[in-house]
Formats: C-alpha cells, structure tokens, sequence
C-alpha cells in the first residue's frame, strides 16, 4: 500500500480528486462539535487501515486561508511589496508547515513513548506521524478563525488604548490556544490503544496563566502580533 508523506504530497496537487464537501463538514463541526468530527476516525481506520486522513484537502484548504488572510492583513496595513511576502510566507511556511511539523512531531514521539498501552493480545499499533499532524490541522483550524478571522474584523477596537481593548484581544488569544489543546486531547482520546491523553491538555493551563499575567500587565497581544509581522499599527 503506498501512502506516508510523498505520497500525500501528491495528492495535494490533485485538488479534483479532494472530497472538498466532507472537509467543509469537518471544519464547521470542529467549531461547534468537535467530538463528533474523531467518532469517524475508527471507521477511517476500518475501511482504509490507518487513522490518518489520506485526503489532503483540509490541509490545502487551511493553506489558502492562510494565504488570503495574510493578503487581507497586508492589504489592511498598506504594506510594501517585501513586507507583504515576509507576511504570506510567515503565515503558511512557519506559522502553519513549520510548528505543524514540530507540534506533531513532538506530540507523536510523546504518545507513542509514553501513553501507548501494552497490549498484551493483538498487535501492537502506534500513532502514525501523518495522524499526529492530522490532530494539529484539526486543532489549528478554530485557532486560525479565531486570531486571525475574528481579529481581522475587530482590528479598529482591538488596536485602541484601554482595558477592553486589552481584554478582548487577549480573551481571543487564550481561548483559541485553550481550544487548539482541547481538540488536541480529543484527537489522542480517540485512539483506543492511549491512555492518559488529558496530558495533552495541560499546556492550556499554561496560557490561562500568561492571559491572567497579560491582563495584569496590561500587555495588547494583538498589538504586539501586529508590531512583529506588519510593524506599528499606527500605519494601517
């Protein structure tokens, strides 16, 4: 059976051949009903034998997004020609390929090292890599409609002086880096051969914490996101 990283590759280039209809349910149940989007993964593991999606059409779909909201924002901001590239790039090679690429990486090794159980009858399965990227795409994509979507929308506020100005653009922020880890867990909660996948939702505490601090700080997180891809809002 061919599959893996090349061969996905491959598909990604044959958009006419991407079940674009099911992933579109994909992204609307994953914002109002994640759950119900992992109760598919073990028929996905039964009918086609691996947990991973071998449609690419989520992850292409999630790079066009990307790339028309960086185009969006450097619009916005009336950005030069160098800068408006600095922008798309950043978006879908580091802030997409790249940490999708590490967090999977990173969550893949930690689940099939630490929280796979012995079984002691059958044989023994791990998490595949492409799945462990599959989980990241899943919780990336809320993220992604949240501070950026949303944020877009509510730029004139969010880059005011003031507490709730401060208070909006932060609650954004930690709640779709919260949400990004719940669907996290749910995606690893939904291989039966894991244990222990609330794990993956301790790094949430992490960003409640920093989002209480930046209240108390008074620190404009969107400001601050702006000032590192666009430079000071002042010019938008």
């Amino acid at each position: 059976r061919r599959g893996g990283v090349p061969d996905y590759l491959r598909r990604a280039i044959k958009i006419p051949q991407m079940d674009m209809e099911y992933t579109f349910w994909q992204m609307v149940y994953l914002c109002c009903d994640p759950k119900r989007v992992y109760k598919n993964t073990s028929y996905h593991k039964q009918t086609k034998n691996q947990w991973a999606r071998d449609d690419p059409a989520f992850t292409v779909l999630c790079v066009c997004f990307l790339f028309v909201a960086a185009v969006a924002y450097a619009v916005a901001f009336r950005v030069s020609p160098g800068m408006f590239l600095r922008a798309v790039g950043g978006a879908v090679l580091l802030d997409f390929a790249l940490t999708g690429v590490l967090v999977a990486s990173v969550t893949w090794a930690v689940a099939n090292k630490y929280l796979r159980v012995n079984s002691l009858h059958g044989v023994e399965q791990e998490v595949e890599w492409m799945y462990a990227f599959d989980v990241h795409c899943n919780s990336f994509f809320p993220l992604f409609l949240l501070i950026n979507v949303t944020q877009y929308f509510l730029l004139p506020y969010l880059l005011q002086e003031g507490f709730l100005p401060v208070f909006l653009s932060n609650t954004l922020y930690a709640s779709a880096f919260v949400y990004y880890h719940y669907i996290t867990f749910l995606g690893y909660s939904a291989l039966p051969f894991l244990r222990d996948a609330v794990y993956f939702l301790y790094p949430a505490a992490i960003f409640i914490v920093l989002y209480i601090i930046s209240l108390l700080l008074g620190v404009n997180i969107t400001i601050f996101v702006i000032n590192m891809y666009f430079g000071a809002p002042a010019s938008s």
